[in-house]
């Protein structure tokens, strides 16, 4: 970092511009962002910096004042999720409930296919032990500012922000790194964090502590092995020691027959309905964990399918709208296994149905 201002100092002077450091970027054959970056304590404004220490000076003194200010987090914004009294716990979900409720500092990584309720049963378990929960979407673009904070123009200053990693620290609330398969090696700034120790904010020279309570807890759809059949894309082989750092995995599968019929149930009304697809879903799984098929019918996918059937009034297209993501070969595929679930579904009468209302839709 101090490489960098020096050489800018050298090669610019002590004011320079955007202009001056992408020329200084493309001769280092590195990121502008990444310069820009390693300059915002020396940030006067948009696009321009000071690389004197008498700026350095005054910018810290700015920060110490705002960031005394922000941390602990006084926030009055709570984070606690809201109950969902339609929610059927099943799997690991006791033991993932005991974790939280504990307010021990316990990282629990859990794995399994997408739809299939891992990120729902971290979000009712914080909500039926009164616990705050702060949610990261992970990407493959996650960096240690997304995490951790960084600074921020804020009516033409530079403020410093928490990250939600800073957030969750400093309230002691679960911090759920969702999809975190999907991450790069970025996600790394989190080892320290993952030992139940604090951060080190190196940008504005702050050390920020774990507050009672605090826990981290992982969702993904691999084992962060990445994905050899090529069903989850962009998933990454995520650094070993990362892993090691969560005691133990949650394998999160698919709810029983019985369990996943109370979850749609509580949902809709049409009890018959809602046990063949059950049925019809059990027997994809099974025909999908034993190779048969590429695809499989997942909880959030029958969810979609009987919420489909309250607005449309037609199990046919109810099944066929929410089945289109798939193929053409396996949508059809999956029609007819639920033809044979349901005799009394016919998918081409509900076909020739909505072409008829499409023409008469048309003409009038």
């Amino acid at each position: 970092m101090s490489n960098f201002v020096n050489e800018l100092r050298s090669q610019f002077g002590t004011e320079i511009n955007a202009l001056d450091v992408k020329v200084f970027a493309r001769g280092k054959n590195v990121n502008y962002r990444t310069v820009t970056r390693q300059l915002e304590q020396y940030k006067v404004k948009r696009g321009t910096w000071k690389l004197t220490s008498s700026e350095l000076k005054k910018a810290r003194q700015v920060l110490e004042k705002t960031v005394s200010t922000q941390m602990p987090t006084e926030d009055k914004q709570c984070f606690i999720p809201e109950k969902d009294s339609n929610y059927v716990p099943f799997g690991n979900f006791n033991d993932l409930k005991k974790v939280v409720k504990s307010k021990e500092f316990y990282p629990i990584f859990i794995t399994g296919l997408s739809g299939n309720g891992k990120t729902v049963s971290v979000e009712q378990a914080c909500a039926q032990s009164n616990r705050e929960l702060i949610r990261v979407n992970i990407t493959i673009e996650t960096d240690e500012d997304d995490l951790i904070g960084g600074f921020r123009l804020v009516n033409g200053e530079t403020v410093w922000h928490n990250g939600p990693v800073i957030e969750a620290l400093s309230r002691g609330a679960v911090l759920l790194l969702d999809e975190v398969d999907l991450a790069s090696n970025k996600i790394l700034c989190l080892q320290s964090i993952l030992e139940g120790k604090g951060v080190f904010l190196k940008k504005i020279g702050k050390y920020v502590r774990p507050e009672v309570g605090f826990n981290v807890i992982a969702t993904a759809n691999t084992k962060g092995k990445g994905s050899d059949d090529g069903r989850f894309i962009g998933t990454n082989v995520l650094n070993e020691a990362f892993l090691e750092r969560f005691p133990v995995t949650f394998e999160q599968e698919y709810p029983s027959v019985a369990t996943e019929q109370k979850i749609l149930d509580n949902i809709s009304s049409d009890k018959e309905f809602n046990k063949r697809l059950c049925d019809w879903a059990d027997i994809i799984r099974r025909t999908f964990f034993d190779g048969g098929i590429d695809e499989v019918i997942s909880t959030r996918r029958l969810v979609h399918i009987v919420k489909a059937y309250a607005i449309f009034g037609s199990k046919e297209k109810s099944i066929s709208y929410c089945i289109s993501r798939f193929d053409v070969e396996t949508k059809q595929a999956f029609k007819e296994l639920y033809d044979k679930v349901d005799i009394d579904v016919n998918f081409d009468e509900a076909e020739d149905s909505t072409i008829v209302d499409t023409l008469q839709e048309h003409s009038s």
